[in-house]
């Protein structure tokens, strides 16, 4: 893979913020849900943002 320009490695920057911040709050959620499929779906939610940054993350290395 080619060099990351400076712009490209900011705008990678941002958006793993982004995502690690919806991991987070998707997680929280989880942990107050009232029921058990609400929890089951903000915890989804969660594991597929943590995927978008763990792919986001790829390009890094």
């Amino acid at each position: 893979m080619s060099q990351l320009s400076e712009k490209e490695l900011s705008a990678l920057n941002d958006l793993l913020t982004e995502e690690e911040l919806l991991v987070k709050k998707f997680q929280m959620l989880a942990n107050h849900a009232e029921t058990s499929e609400l929890k089951q779906e903000m915890e989804d939610i969660s594991k597929k943002h943590q995927g978008h940054f763990n792919k986001l993350y790829e390009f890094l290395g």
